[in-house]
């Protein structure tokens, strides 16, 4: 074997820094920003391999979990050129890539480094968190009042009670900005037009707008003047969906460390800390009025609890779940459609038509399945319900549809490793003097636990953001629990 170079070890510890840089940017964007967090994913991965040159090594162990990944990533391959439509299948393999943050992270993050990658991810989802409550009290757009003959807008399905809070990705707060921006607007170029109805954020695409319209005094055609204060927070994203199955994980790790450091020494400065930023979040959570993801938390909460907690404490805790769930079905009954408590909502009874209709498709191409995204190309053919292409709203029901029962099988057998493995180190980790590892392997558990309860009724494995975060938070919880066994081998 040739020696190393001289500057190996300062080389090694360059493209450390630059893989950490890259983490940091990540955890400060995720809850915010698809772009400026998979950036820093790419600026990681850029010092990881710069890292691995300069010492000769990846810096991984082979784990229990790499022969399933394999598996699973070759059975996606072979669904996706066996699809129904491999030119639409084919091209989504590349979202396969978010595994490699589970070896990234793995290789890169020590407990000292998570701890601040998990610090820094609560407060910018606690800032997000605080920001959708301040969205909402400003309110959004304008609610319209009518919708005169011959408005453009009377042609993309705008009726009186929705409201306009966007044109052509430009927020508005007024029927005169609606019609600044027609009448600034490029003739015959369609605007997007974002809407608010009955809660739900929808997208219209096609207002068309002709010269001969931008000429009169009141192009719009509508009236109105009140902002909407009645919506489904999302942060500085429009995707409620998506920040409401971050904030969810990132609460749960919020309220693991808080309860380790109660478990470990009582209401200290830590403990207040973490628990408001977990107070924070899950109000963020609930200001999105996503019913599952909420009952998700809790769920994910209540193992946390049940873990960490005795005696008073854990009564305490029960009650403030139960306070929590009555807060989240008033803003429910006030945000969404009517009957949306009672699940007998539009929204509610179209996923069950299309779950339906799914889970009848599914024994047609059991083996491979149908292929990624091929349902969107064959929406009616198939007999799914209404014009607007969805999924199926259940990660189960959708691997199994997109990619075969053995798929399924596959990612149950995955899923059951991880939360196997979050399970014990959480346990194994709870008498050490590390009570900050302690608490990000608790709170891993209960983010885990959520993800996966939520996972049963929301596509969230198909939620490019949310598995980024999924895979970085299984392999930091890996590299924490790892190292703390090492150490406690060498003590013993």
């Amino acid at each position: 074997m040739s020696p190393p170079e001289p500057n190996s070890s300062t080389l090694t510890r360059v493209g450390q820094n630059i893989s950490l840089a890259g983490l940091l940017l990540y955890v400060i964007f995720a809850p915010h920003s698809v772009a400026v967090s998979s950036n820093g994913v790419a600026l990681a991965v850029v010092g990881w391999l710069f890292r691995s040159v300069a010492s000769r090594n990846l810096g991984l162990r082979k784990s229990k979990f790499d022969l399933i990944i394999f598996l699973s990533l070759l059975w996606t391959l072979a669904s996706a050129v066996l699809s129904t439509e491999p030119g639409i299948s084919l091209p989504k393999l590349q979202a396969s890539w978010c595994v490699l943050i589970f070896y990234l992270s793995r290789a890169v993050i020590t407990k000292r480094t998570g701890l601040v990658l998990v610090a820094v991810l609560i407060l910018s989802g606690s800032v997000g968190a605080l920001y959708s409550a301040y969205d909402l009290m400003r309110g959004r757009g304008v609610v319209v009042d009518t919708v005169n003959v011959g408005s453009p807008f009377s042609k993309i399905d705008i009726h009186e009670g929705d409201t306009i809070w966007r044109l052509d990705r430009k927020r508005v707060y007024s029927v005169a900005e609606i019609d600044d921006a027609i009448k600034s607007a490029r003739a015959n170029t369609p605007l997007s037009v974002s809407v608010i109805s009955q809660g739900e954020h929808l997208e219209r695409p096609g207002l068309s707008i002709t010269s001969d319209l931008q000429h009169t005094p009141s192009p719009s055609g509508l009236t109105g003047s009140l902002q909407n204060h009645h919506f489904r927070a999302s942060g500085w994203t429009r995707h409620y969906e998506t920040f409401a199955e971050l904030l969810q994980i990132i609460a749960n790790l919020a309220l693991g460390i808080a309860l380790a450091h109660l478990r470990n020494h009582g209401t200290n400065k830590y403990f207040k800390l973490a628990l408001l930023a977990a107070t924070i979040l899950t109000v963020g959570i609930v200001l999105t009025a996503m019913r599952t993801v909420l009952v998700a938390l809790l769920i994910g909460s209540g193992v946390i609890a049940s873990r960490s907690l005795r005696g008073l404490p854990k009564l305490v805790f029960t009650a403030a779940l139960f306070l929590v769930l009555g807060f989240g079905a008033v803003v429910v009954w006030q945000t969404r459609a009517k009957n949306a408590l009672a699940l007998g909502d539009p929204s509610s009874s179209l996923r069950a038509q299309v779950a339906r209709v799914g889970l009848s498709r599914i024994f047609v191409h059991p083996v491979f399945g149908h292929g990624m995204d091929a349902m969107k190309l064959h929406w009616s053919e198939w007999g799914f319900p209404g014009r607007d292409m969805l999924h199926l709203h259940s990660t189960p029901l959708q691997v199994a549809f997109d990619r075969g029962l053995p798929m399924l099988a596959l990612w149950l057998w995955m899923m059951v490793l991880f939360w196997l493995h979050a399970f014990r180190s959480a346990n194994a980790t709870s008498d050490l003097s590390d009570t900050n590892s302690y608490g990000i392997l608790l709170g891993t558990l209960g983010a885990l636990t959520g993800f996966l309860a939520s996972s049963l009724v929301n596509y969230n494995y198909g939620d490019s953001e949310v598995v980024m975060m999924f895979w970085w938070l299984m392999g930091m919880s890996i590299a924490i629990s790892n190292e703390l066994i090492l150490a406690a081998d060498s003590r013993g």
